[in-house]
């Protein structure tokens, strides 16, 4: 299994690139958040990889970030969402808008997306809404796969969604008072609730 590439940026277009490691050229699918991120051609390189194998078939799917990696990960643990769609679904909506939808359950921003109908996105609700923060699984808000604590995780759950750290550790800190034993899940629900009014 290929875990990233470090290498020659060789060329990149709209949902690929090819990076060229020690003169062997590796195609690797992206989203338009990570052709963003990419480098000018010719210039190195690390790309994180989903190596995605099939009975007939092996892709490569890179991304610059780990955050969008383990958010892309999750995407596609929802019946229906292959890794194909799941990088439609990232080219789609930014990051923090996208965990922000799961998380308020907002079916018609999800549904905005190219490819994704009514049906996919109460299928990407229902089966995300709480693996979105799961504290046993690589965190789609932290920039490494290890886990903080709830509180510290929370707070870069919502500066994540465009909350200014202040006001994130202030409504974090009143929630996790009064019920001591929530989920990151169940804190950023809430605090979303309560600073959007």
């Amino acid at each position: 299994m290929i875990a990233f590439l470090n290498g020659i940026l060789a060329e990149k277009s709209e949902d690929n690139c090819i990076v060229d490691v020690s003169g062997v050229g590796y195609r690797v699918e992206i989203s338009s958040q990570t052709l963003q991120n990419l480098p000018d051609n010719g210039k190195e390189l690390k790309i994180l990889i989903y190596h995605h194998i099939t009975e007939n078939d092996q892709r490569l799917f890179g991304f610059t970030s780990q955050k969008e990696k383990n958010l892309f990960e999750k995407l596609i643990t929802v019946k229906g969402i292959g890794p194909k769609l799941g990088l439609t679904i990232l080219s789609g909506m930014e990051a923090g808008q996208l965990i922000e939808a799961i998380v308020t359950q907002n079916i018609s921003s999800l549904s905005t997306i190219s490819g994704i109908g009514k049906k996919t996105a109460e299928r990407m609700v229902l089966e995300l809404k709480d693996k979105i923060f799961d504290e046993s699984g690589p965190s789609v808000v932290s920039a490494g796969g290890e886990m903080g604590d709830r509180r510290s995780e929370s707070v870069s759950a919502l500066e994540a969604l465009g909350f200014k750290k202040r006001e994130a550790e202030k409504a974090v800190s009143a929630i996790i008072q009064n019920s001591p034993k929530s989920t990151v899940s169940e804190i950023v629900k809430q605090a979303l609730s309560e600073l959007k009014r």
